[in-house]
């Protein structure tokens, strides 16, 4: 299988290399700097789904327009939605607090709209990540992961994923970056699980 992975974070990579390994897929990763994409695609969506999808119809018009035709092409979208902030910061994420604001910066804006909330049955959130895929023979797939859990009310270890310090997974009492990858991955990776429900949907059409 060779797969366009829509991306230029190398951390990604890494850790979609992982997720197919581990799930028994053998495949070879190409990223946009691998097939000369530097285009700035501009993501106008109004949910994960379009977004997601913006961002493959982008690569694929490049793709074809450049005679790259025997690869999958996969693209994510993804965030942290707040039922009380009725689902933000979702597809603002990334720019929650401005586009070049900080780790530090983001999280202190989520836990002031937050203060009002006490209790932990109204800081109730979700990790979601939407996938999607576009065949050589143009056929579309989209999977979805999520994992559930609360607003922390206070910031954690700082790195990893920007809202990783806040999110405490459901069946724990830490933020996910107080945990290590042992303990939570498997459950509560929401990349993890959309790769996986990918996977199951490539080989229901025989792909491998």
């Amino acid at each position: 299988m060779k797969i366009i992975y829509g991306t230029g974070n190398k951390n990604k990579v890494i850790a979609m290399k992982k997720i197919l390994k581990d799930n028994n897929v053998k495949a070879e990763i190409y990223t946009l700097k691998d097939i000369g994409f530097y285009e700035k695609i501009i993501e106008d969506g109004k949910t994960f789904e379009e977004n997601s999808k913006i961002k493959a119809m982008a690569i694929k018009k490049f793709c074809d327009k450049n005679n790259i035709l025997d690869k999958i092409i996969i693209t994510d979208d993804a965030g942290m939605c707040i039922e009380k902030l009725d689902g933000e910061p979702g597809v603002y994420s990334a720019r929650y607090a401005g586009e070049n604001a900080t780790q530090i910066e983001l999280l202190e804006k989520v836990l002031n709209k937050m203060k009002i909330f006490e209790k932990e049955e109204d800081r109730k959130c979700k990790f979601v990540c939407v996938l999607t895929a576009i065949l050589p023979d143009g056929e579309i797939i989209v999977s979805k992961g999520e994992c559930k859990g609360t607003v922390a009310k206070e910031i954690g270890t700082l790195g990893g994923l920007e809202y990783q310090p806040i999110f405490i997974p459901n069946g724990f009492d830490k933020p996910l970056s107080k945990l290590n990858e042992k303990t939570y991955k498997r459950l509560h990776n929401h990349r993890d699980l959309a790769v996986k429900d990918l996977v199951v949907k490539l080989r229901n059409k025989g792909i491998n």
